[in-house]
C-alpha cells in the first residue's frame, strides 16, 4: 500500500468535499420532484435544510483546500492554458457559491429555480475544470 503524504490528503479532502457539494445537489435535485409530486412540501424543506447543514461546511472545506492547492502549486511555473483553466474554475466556484446562496435564501420560484440550477451547473463545471487541472499536470 502507498504511504499517504500531505498532497494526497489535501487532494482527498478536496475531492471528498466536492463529492458532497456537487453530488448532494444532484441527489437533492432528483429527490425534490418526487416529494413535491406527493405534496410533501414540509419534507422538501426539511431535506433542503438538512442538506445545507452538510453542504455549506463541505463548500468551506472546498475553499480552504482550494487555497491550499493554490499554495502547493507554483502557478507562475504553469502554462497559460493551465492558468486560464484555473481562472475559469475559480469563477465557476464563485458562481456556484453565489447562486446556491441565492437559492438558499430565495423566496420566489425564480430565485429557487435559477439559484439551484446555476449553483449546480457552476459546481459541476468547477469540478470538471479541477479534473482538467489534475489531468494536465
Amino acid at each position: 500500500m502507498l504511504s499517504p503524504n500531505w498532497n494526497m490528503i489535501r487532494l482527498f479532502l478536496h475531492v471528498f468535499a466536492a463529492a458532497v457539494w456537487v453530488g448532494g445537489q444532484f441527489a437533492l435535485a432528483g429527490i425534490v420532484p418526487a416529494l413535491k409530486r406527493r405534496n410533501l412540501d414540509m419534507a422538501v424543506k426539511l431535506a433542503a435544510q438538512a442538506f445545507g447543514r452538510v453542504a455549506w461546511p463541505a463548500f468551506g472545506v472546498l475553499v480552504l483546500t482550494g487555497m491550499w492547492n493554490l499554495v502547493a502549486v507554483d502557478v507562475t511555473d504553469t502554462t497559460p492554458v493551465y492558468q486560464k483553466t484555473l481562472l475559469v474554475k475559480l469563477l465557476l466556484v464563485a458562481a456556484s457559491g453565489t447562486a446556491t446562496a441565492i437559492h438558499t435564501v430565495g423566496r420566489t420560484r425564480a430565485a429557487l429555480a435559477l439559484g439551484g440550477a446555476f449553483g449546480a451547473l457552476g459546481a459541476l463545471g468547477a469540478m470538471f475544470c479541477g479534473y482538467l487541472l489534475t489531468a494536465g499536470t
